[in-house]
C-alpha cells in the first residue's frame, strides 16, 4: 500500500542487518511473503566497499562512495591527534549531502525520523534518536539514549521504557534491542509522522557473527527478527507508508583470524606501553600499527620512506588469510582513497577477519581487552558477543558485578573472553557469492536485479517522489 492520492509518499527504510537471499523461505515467512508480493522486487545490492554499518549506511544515505563521504570504516586513524577512534557519532563526520536534504529542495515541507542509524548526532534530520551512554565523574558508565528534539528524549522512555542497551550490544545482545526500535518507530509515526523514517533492526547482526550463518541458532535469530520487522512493515502499510527493506551486508562463515599487529610486533615496528599492568599499543610511536574493522584493516605507517612501506606491504601479503593489500592507486580504484584510510588497507578471504590483538601472553592484555569497550580497543571486537567460558558461574558473576555497581562500588566488567576462534561470522569484503550480498526489496520498477549500494539513494529519492 502506497500513500493516499494526492498526498506526497511517506517511505520507512527497514535497516535489516545482515539480509541477504540466502535467508528468505521458511525462516522468514514474513519477510518472505513481502518480497513475494505482486507489486515487489528484490534487488541484490554490491556492498560497498568495506561492506561496514557505516561506511554502507554513508554510502546509502550521500550516494557516494567512502573516498567521498570520509567514512572508511567503522573507525580510523587521526594523524594530526595521534589517536584512533571508532563508532563516533557527529552526522559532520559524513561529507556530502544526505537524502533528505536533497529530497527537501523539491520537498521543503519533509520531515524525516532517523532510528538510531549511525552518525545521528546533530544532523539535519528533524528527530533522531541514538545509544548514548552517559560517564559520571566517578567512572560510572549509565545506558541512555541521545535524542533530537532533546525532550523526546523523556517523553519515549516514559512510554517505552528505559532502551534495554545491553541487548544492544556485549553478550546479552538480543531481539529485545530491536523490539525497542521498531517500537520506537510506531512511537515518532504516531506522534509526529514523519516523511521518512531510517530504522535500523540490528538482530542479525549477533548470531550470525556468534555461530555463523549456517548455524541452528542463527535460524532462530532469523525468525525473530522476521517476527519484528514482520510486524512493523504490516503496521507501516496500514499507515499508507511505503517499507523498503534493505540490508547493509551479508555475513559469511569464518574459521580463520588474522593478527596482523602480532606480526608487526615481531618485526619491530610497535611501540608497546606499559599500563596498569597490560601492554598498551602507543601508536604515534609505531613504525607501522593496523586498526582492524572486521575483514578489513587499516594499516598507518609513521615511517613514510618506501623501502618501509615495501616490507610492511610484504609481510602483509605473506600472511595467512589475507587477499590483497590495497595502496595509492589501488585505494583510489576502490573507493577508499581518502586522507583518514590507512597507508596501506587489507582485505582478508572471505573465511577469514581481523582481530586486534598486539599482545603475545593473555595476562599482558590491556586492562580493557576482557571488557566492552569499543573506544580504546584497536579495533573493532567481536568476542565482545560473548561471555568468556572460562569463567565460572559466568551468569552469576555478571548479577553480582551489575549489583555492586548499583550499590556505588566501581567495578570492572572484565567479561570478555580473549579467544579470537570463538567467532564464526564476519564481513567487510564483497562475497563471491551474490546470494550473500545484502538485498533491497522495493516497490516494482525501483530497482534492477543487480545494483550498486551508491544507488540505493536514487532509490530513496524515487519512492519519495510524488504519487
Amino acid at each position: 500500500m502506497t500513500s493516499m492520492e494526492g498526498a506526497s509518499s511517506r517511505v520507512a527504510v527497514v535497516n535489516l542487518v545482515g539480509l541477504c537471499r540466502r535467508h528468505l523461505g521458511d525462516d522468514m515467512p514474513r519477510i518472505t511473503a513481502f518480497a513475494e508480493h505482486q507489486n515487489q522486487k528484490i534487488s541484490s545490492i554490491r556492498p560497498v566497499l568495506p561492506a561496514l554499518t557505516c561506511s554502507a549506511q554513508a554510502t546509502y544515505l550521500t550516494g557516494k562512495l567512502p573516498s567521498e563521504h570520509g567514512i572508511v570504516g567503522n573507525g580510523w586513524y587521526d594523524r594530526d591527534l595521534n589517536e584512533h577512534h571508532f563508532w563516533k557519532q557527529s552526522n559532520a563526520l559524513v561529507g556530502g549531502e544526505k537524502i533528505w536534504e536533497s529530497v527537501r529542495k523539491r520537498r521543503p515541507e519533509l520531515r524525516t525520523a532517523k532510528l538510531f542509524w549511525w552518525y545521528n548526532m546533530y544532523s539535519s534530520a528533524e528527530i533522531s534518536i541514538t545509544p548514548r551512554p552517559l560517564y559520571a565523574s566517578d567512572g560510572n558508565k549509565v545506558f541512555d539514549i541521545h535524542s533530537q528534539p532533546m525532550a523526546l528524549r523523556d517523553e519515549i522512555k516514559n512510554d517505552l521504557g528505559e532502551f534495554p542497551f545491553p541487548s544492544f550490544w556485549g553478550p546479552m545482545a538480543g531481539i529485545a534491542s530491536s523490539q525497542w526500535i521498531a517500537d520506537s518507530a510506531r512511537w515518532v509515526e504516531e506522534k509526529h509522522h514523519p516523511d521518512l523514517s531510517l530504522i535500523y533492526l540490528p538482530h542479525l547482526d549477533y548470531d550470525l557473527q556468534r555461530f555463523g550463518p549456517e548455524d541452528a541458532r542463527s535460524k532462530q535469530a532469523l525468525r525473530e527478527i522476521d517476527q519484528v520487522a514482520g510486524e512493523l512493515i504490516e503496521y507501516l502499510e496500514q499507515r499508507g507508508i511505503t517499507p523498503l527493506v534493505l540490508s547493509e551486508y551479508g555475513i559469511s562463515k569464518v574459521d580463520k583470524a588474522i593478527f596482523p599487529n602480532r606480526e608487526f610486533r615481531h618485526q619491530g615496528w610497535l611501540s608497546i606501553k606499559q599500563e596498569f599492568g597490560g601492554e598498551t599499543l602507543d601508536c604515534g610511536g609505531s613504525r607501522a600499527f593496523a586498526l582492524t574493522d572486521h575483514q578489513m584493516a587499516h594499516i598507518y605507517l609513521n615511517q613514510k620512506d618506501g623501502e618501509h612501506r615495501l616490507k610492511v606491504r610484504s609481510c602483509l601479503e605473506a600472511m595467512d588469510g589475507v587477499a590483497r593489500v590495497l595502496e595509492a592507486e589501488e585505494l583510489e580504484r576502490a573507493g577508499l582513497q581518502h586522507p583518514r584510510s590507512g597507508d596501506l588497507v587489507a582485505l582478508a578471504e572471505e573465511n577469514a577477519w581481523f582481530a586486534y590483538y598486539h599482545w603475545e601472553e593473555d595476562e599482558k592484555a590491556p586492562e580493557f581487552a576482557r571488557c566492552i569497550d569499543i573506544h580504546r580497543k584497536y579495533g573493532y571486537d567481536p568476542a565482545e558477543l560473548f561471555l568468556d567460558p572460562d569463567l565460572n558461574l559466568p551468569k552469576l558473576r555478571v548479577l553480582q558485578k551489575l549489583l555492586a555497581k548499583k550499590m556505588g562500588f566501581r567495578t570492572r566488567m572484565d567479561l570478555i573472553p580473549l579467544d579470537a576462534g570463538l567467532v564464526h561470522g564476519s564481513h567487510g569484503v564483497i562475497p563471491e557469492n551474490s546470494l550473500d550480498w545484502p538485498v533491497i526489496l522495493a516497490p516494482d520498477g525501483m530497482a534492477g536485479e543487480e545494483i550498486e549500494a551508491v544507488d540505493i539513494f536514487e532509490v530513496i529519492q524515487k519512492s519519495l517522489a510524488n504519487s
